[in-house]
């Protein structure tokens, strides 16, 4: 069976660009985050995946778990329990972030140091980043004291590893080779 992302992918693409054309981002981006909330609920869970509950029925709940949906938000649940994908919303909000930060010109770092980074060093991270990806930066930082000094970034696929234990990796590996 074809991965879950990959089957939620044409969904997240739909709702993404519908949403983009309505100028309705920021509304359709907590709607499927509700969604994929209600759907990740075990209970929610055991009503899907139940065959004698109709799709109506199962669209329904999902619409009275989330009552701020619009119209064009029932319809795309209806849509979506039509063809027995309301599981797939974890995946279809996910994606659907994807999508908008990368029209917003938006990144989310998360940067990993060993001590705790002061506001004064998380901003020269954000704007060096923001140089260097082109892109609007949100950061998100934790502490691994393992790391022995410096920090690792991960900014989407990019990943960028200034730390003392990954440097000192390298060096075991230059010397063993």
């Amino acid at each position: 069976m074809a991965e879950l992302s990959t089957v939620a992918r044409p969904y997240a693409k739909a709702a993404f660009e519908y949403a983009l054309s309505q100028g309705k981002l920021a509304e359709w981006s907590n709607m499927l985050a509700a969604a994929a909330n209600a759907v990740s609920d075990p209970a929610v869970q055991n009503v899907l995946s139940n065959p004698a509950v109709s799709h109506d029925q199962k669209a329904g709940v999902i619409n009275d778990i989330c009552p701020d949906l619009d119209e064009n938000g029932r319809n795309f649940v209806q849509t979506l329990s039509e063809v027995s994908r309301l599981s797939l919303f974890p995946q279809i909000a996910e994606q659907f972030e994807t999508l908008k930060a990368e029209q917003e010109k938006m990144v989310e770092v998360e940067i990993t140091s060993a001590y705790e980074l002061t506001n004064e060093q998380q901003t020269k991270l954000a704007q060096a980043l923001q140089k260097r990806l082109n892109r609007e930066i949100k950061i998100q930082t934790q502490v691994d004291k393992s790391l022995i000094g410096g920090v690792l970034i991960h900014a989407g696929d990019t990943v960028i590893d200034g730390s003392v234990r990954g440097k000192l990796a390298k060096l075991a590996e230059a010397m063993n080779s």
